[in-house]
């Protein structure tokens, strides 16, 4: 811990036992699992109600997610403790303010994140095993079985997480690779909707599609945050997070441009499943392939819940060693797991299934109020970190100059304006909900902070005293 409120850490990076490592292989199905989860199989549908061009909007916001995975890279490389990712980068710039704020935020994405994955996911069980109009009950129902299978997972201990990770990153990835190059083969442009086809202005239809468009990359930062657990992270993380986010854009561009061109505009956008309906366009209508389909996009969503369940604990785990969450979440069970950040996310995220539901709400209104409460809370953990890089950068501290000093400027500016424009793009309400849920955990970092100063590990401000009323100090009138 540090001993002054702005020190940075001086720890060396905490390793687990050798076995219990991922490596670059499983750092980077970490990666490319969380990311690409039952968002990709819902997608095509949100997309679609922008226009095309939700295409170019996914082709920006892939360059940008791919400069915040070298920007994290880059942190990760000269921050002496990054466990924890983007709440290590705030807190060694800016302090443990910043680092709580940070870590609060993005533990709101983790569990917000996986509520919006399983809501897709509820859609797509319902296709396999053919259940028409469920009623909320039976949502709910079906999103407890996704959340808890993976937290089940992920208790059993970190080895067979990463094989479940590698496994279904394997079997998600084939089949969507399949209708993003076979598929174009049955493309008719008819399909394709218009250019913008919101109604409104270019903005409004650009904005539309970045919100779903940035959840889809919302796991870039995760080999940063699950740091700990990394074999060799300050040169792993930056090549996990870079080439994760490089394969899932490149699969994102193919596949949902293909789906757009494969389903009727008007059927597209009002349907929860569009995948199935691409299979059928390509295979003349088989049960099987629409039932294969939807099989794929149940494992991908258990993939991706898989690698988040892990996150969801390992961010909490990190600010918890240091004092800034509550102490239970910085325990590990005896299978080297954080139990009760594992438990208490799924449950969490559980309330919030039932809240989305309660309202009588299901399919893709469900999935698109979570999908921009889960954008609005990571892209402060994204500002923050671009921050501190910004910080490092112009202070006398940088070691880089000429050439590399413009690329990490430019990567650094970008990330900027990239999360200030997902902010101001997610809409009024998420914003709003967003701050509440923020300023509710504010109060308890005053107790954390008081705590911390009563024990000595940081210093206690320096409070104005009166001075004492002396006969010299005294005017007589």
């Amino acid at each position: 811990m540090t001993t002054l409120l702005t020190a940075p850490t001086k720890q060396p990076l905490a390793q687990p036992e050798r076995g219990k490592l991922l490596g670059l292989p499983s750092s980077t199905a970490l990666v490319l699992g969380s990311i690409v989860g039952t968002g990709v199989f819902t997608m095509p549908a949100v997309m679609a109600g922008a226009g095309t061009i939700s295409i170019l909007t996914l082709v920006a916001i892939t360059i940008c997610a791919v400069a915040l995975g070298a920007m994290f890279g880059q942190l990760a490389k000269r921050i002496p403790n990054s466990e924890g990712g983007v709440y290590a980068y705030a807190r060694h710039e800016f302090g443990d303010f910043a680092g709580y704020l940070t870590a609060s935020c993005y533990w709101v994405t983790a569990w917000a994140g996986n509520a919006a994955i399983v809501s897709s996911w509820v859609m797509y069980v319902e296709s396999l095993f053919g259940i028409d109009n469920p009623s909320a009950w039976t949502n709910f129902g079906i999103a407890m079985t996704g959340l808890w299978i993976p937290a089940f997972i992920n208790l059993r201990g970190i080895r067979n997480m990463a094989w479940f990770q590698n496994l279904t990153v394997i079997l998600k990835f084939l089949p969507l690779a399949f209708v993003g190059i076979v598929g174009w083969f049955f493309v008719d442009s008819a399909n394709f909707g218009g250019f913008n086809a919101t109604g409104g202005s270019l903005m409004s239809a650009i904005s539309a599609a970045a919100g779903v468009a940035l959840f889809a990359f919302i796991g870039v930062e995760c080999a940063g945050i699950a740091a700990g657990r990394v074999r060799d992270p300050r040169r792993n993380v930056g090549k996990a997070s870079v080439y994760g986010t490089l394969a899932a854009g490149l699969l994102y561009v193919l596949v949902t441009a293909a789906v757009m061109g494969l389903v009727a505009h008007g059927k597209l956008i009002n349907d929860g499943a569009p995948f199935v309906a691409a299979f059928a366009t390509m295979f003349g209508g088989s049960t099987v392939l629409a039932k294969f389909v939807a099989a794929v996009a149940v494992v991908s969503g258990i993939g991706a819940l898989n690698g988040w369940t892990l996150i969801t604990a390992e961010l909490p785990r990190a600010a918890a060693n240091d004092g800034l969450f509550v102490k239970q979440f910085g325990s590990q069970s005896r299978r080297g797991v954080p139990a009760f950040g594992i438990v208490t996310s799924a449950i969490v995220a559980s309330l919030l299934m039932a809240y989305s539901y309660g309202g009588g709400d299901t399919g893709l209104k469900v999935f698109n109020y979570l999908v921009y409460l889960s954008v609005v809370t990571v892209a402060i953990p994204y500002f923050f970190s671009a921050l501190a890089q910004l910080s490092y950068l112009v202070s006398r501290r940088r070691r880089v100059h000429g050439a590399a000093l413009t690329r990490d400027l430019g990567i650094a500016s970008l990330s900027i304006l990239f999360s200030l424009w997902v902010t101001a793009s997610s809409g009024y309400q998420a914003v709003y909900q967003a701050v509440i849920v923020l300023l509710i955990g504010m109060p308890f970092y005053a107790f954390l902070k008081a705590k911390k100063e009563r024990e000595g590990q940081v210093a206690e401000p320096i409070e104005y005293v009166e001075p004492p009323i002396t006969a010299e100090t005294v005017t007589v009138c």
